[in-house]
């Protein structure tokens, strides 16, 4: 992968710049914008058309989530929402809106850096040690104001399968081993869930797999 174009909007000036200096130290990515609120990432946004935009969740002017529902409905920006807290109430509301995964603030330098390729290449996931508990109760929170969408019987019993490791929180080398299947097999279940049933990444599939009960939040997953 190379070439990644990145823009970081928070408004703590320091968590701008450190997080420029540690990606921008990376060859293969480019930070193109710093900003410090919700309206400017926006603009950045749509200006820039970043592959990912590293977006904190409270900022002046318009919050993290309004701007995470503009830019997910108007590029194809992958939003990477950051956040002081994990288990912060706002995170459900980010993922809703369309968000890719969240980061906490304190996050490594290299898990930074992972993160950003990783959403870039659409293998998004939330934070490995609150991804279940996290999704968990941000499907018993949400209220469904419609309802549901996405229909599961269109998946095939292999991708409903792969669907359900997905929403575990297992990664496509995990899935594979799993299921005795090589990772590009698991690629192409994966794509062709997404594709299927409408979503924009791996992050709205698991989301998909607890509403439609493929996975019951509180019970054993055996």
């Amino acid at each position: 992968m190379s070439g990644l174009r990145v823009v970081i909007a928070d408004d703590q000036e320091l968590v701008r710049a450190g997080f420029g200096m540690i990606l921008e130290a990376q060859p293969d990515i480019e930070v193109v914008a710093e900003v410090g609120d919700g309206i400017e990432a926006v603009e950045a946004a749509r200006a820039h058309r970043p592959d990912v935009l590293l977006l904190d969740i409270r900022m002046p002017r318009m919050d993290g989530i309004e701007a995470a529902g503009i830019v997910s409905a108007e590029t194809a920006c992958r939003v990477l929402m950051l956040t002081t807290f994990d288990l912060d109430d706002y995170v459900f509301e980010a993922l809703r809106a369309g968000a890719s995964g969240f980061l906490l603030k304190d996050v490594r330098r290299d898990d930074l850096v992972h993160a950003v390729r990783v959403v870039a290449a659409g293998e998004s996931l939330l934070a490995p040690s609150v991804t279940r508990k996290l999704i968990a109760e941000f499907t018993s929170r949400a209220p469904a104001a419609k309802p549901p969408a996405r229909e599961l019987g269109v998946l095939t019993a292999r991708e409903l399968e792969t669907l359900r490791m997905i929403a575990l929180g297992q990664s496509n080398a995990e899935i594979a081993a799993t299921m005795v299947l090589s990772e590009h097999t698991v690629k192409t279940h994966v794509s062709n869930i997404l594709t299927k049933l409408g979503l924009r990444d791996r992050v709205q599939a698991v989301i998909a797999a607890y509403e439609g009960r493929l996975i019951v939040p509180g019970r054993g997953q055996d």
